[in-house]
């Protein structure tokens, strides 16, 4: 999101879960800068990868026949660690790119296969899927529905009522419906894990009326919930998953969708078919070589399992502000990311109340979310329990600091 502002706040480093401004003032970076900084900031590791291969092959298109290594073999990674059958993987440059393709990829299949009509896609309230086209169009949050007219046969649904899910396929005609799009914890909407079962039934509905079930997992993917892909958490196995920021932990932009066998085969099986659709720099070899050294990364220091560890100990810490006069709910628990909704009256009085605290905690430290009602949290996994305490600390200051006035 990009904003005029009288002042900026310019970051000239980081290392691990800190990064420090233009004045060299240091800071705990509460958000993995926007959800995706899952390994820490300023891993070697990662950095040598990109460097060598840049030094090697600096970029080329994979369109056609063209390939390069690092995508190929980050695509057998990808696929081998995917919750569907078969898995194939379509790269992108980002979480936007990889929704438009989602979106596409569903609408060309039921063409491809016989059923043209189907081309209703369906997204839960609350739900955040970019700013590209699609997304734009997928949005649940109302703010960020702008610059309409969208892409059409597109609906919202209630995030956590299956029975409403059901419902509005019914009502449009299981016949004219594509895919559902979910997200297994939304993240910018005031991250919201599910209730119990609801992703289960959802896909179970999905299933029983030919629909396709898209997972994004931009945001929960590569650590956050504790696997790869977030939604095999539930026992869910989608026809597609959505992906990008931590696939590289944010050091090279990518993105990418991955899809069941079943989706694929209409354009991978079948001579003289093909999905014309693709970025530019889609699998470029230095991203691709980011990818296989996160995820490698990622595996020899445990940080999948280091955030199963860690999601109780930021609940936990989080609901110490649950009293706090400008607080009304905290949420979290699943994965190591949480959502402080701020009092719907003060809110109504102020809308940009979330900025306003999250400006307080910066003084005091730390950098946190504001989103449309609430606060977010989403630190890097090797993030430490007295790092955690920081976070909350500073924090709970700044809602002090607001609430008397003196921020």
């Amino acid at each position: 999101m990009h904003q005029v502002r009288r002042g900026r706040f310019t970051v000239t480093r980081a290392e691990d879960v800190w990064i420090w401004d233009d004045t060299g003032r240091r800071y705990l970076d509460g958000t993995a800068a926007l959800w995706y900084c899952n390994a820490g900031h300023g891993r070697h590791e990662i950095i040598d990868a990109i460097t060598r291969q840049l030094k090697q092959l600096d970029g080329y298109q994979i369109f056609g026949d063209f390939a390069n290594e690092p995508a190929l073999r980050l695509a057998d990674e990808v696929a081998a660690r995917a919750p569907m059958d078969d898995a194939k993987v379509f790269f992108t440059s980002g979480g936007g790119d990889s929704i438009d393709t989602a979106g596409k990829l569903a609408r060309a299949y039921f063409q491809a296969t016989g059923e043209p009509e189907r081309t209703v896609l369906i997204s839960r309230e609350h739900g955040y899927h970019g700013t590209h086209g699609f997304g734009t169009a997928l949005a649940g949050i109302p703010a960020n529905r702008v610059a309409g007219p969208f892409v059409p046969d597109v609906v919202q649904v209630a995030h956590d009522d299956p029975t409403a899910l059901e419902k509005t396929i019914v009502d449009h005609g299981p016949e004219r419906v594509a895919a559902f799009f979910a997200e297994p914890v939304i993240g910018a909407g005031g991250v919201i894990p599910p209730p119990p079962g609801y992703l289960e039934s959802a896909a179970e509905i999905c299933q029983r009326h030919g629909v396709l079930f898209v997972a994004d997992a931009v945001i929960c993917g590569f650590g956050r919930l504790g696997n790869w892909f977030a939604i095999e958490r539930f026992g869910v196995r989608p026809d597609m998953v959505v992906f990008a920021k931590a696939i590289t932990s944010g050091y090279q932009p990518l993105g990418g969708v991955v899809v069941s066998g079943r989706v694929a085969a209409p354009f991978w099986d079948e001579p003289g078919r093909a999905f014309r659709h693709g970025p530019t720099y889609a699998g470029h070899p230095a991203a691709c070589a980011a990818g296989l050294a996160n995820i490698a990364l990622m595996e020899q220091e445990g940080l999948l399992e280091r955030a199963t560890k860690l999601e109780g100990e930021l609940l936990s810490r989080l609901q110490t502000l649950a009293g706090h006069p400008l607080v009304s709910q905290v949420r979290g628990g699943v994965g190591l990311l949480g959502g402080v909704e701020l009092d719907a009256e003060r809110l109504a009085a102020e809308p940009g109340l979330p900025g306003r605290v999250a400006g307080a905690a910066r003084e005091h430290g730390a950098l946190i979310r504001p989103m449309v009602s609430s606060l977010g949290f989403s630190p890097p996994l090797t993030i430490t329990e007295e790092q955690l305490d920081l976070l909350v600390d500073a924090t709970a200051a700044a809602l002090d600091d607001v609430h008397t006035g003196t921020a």
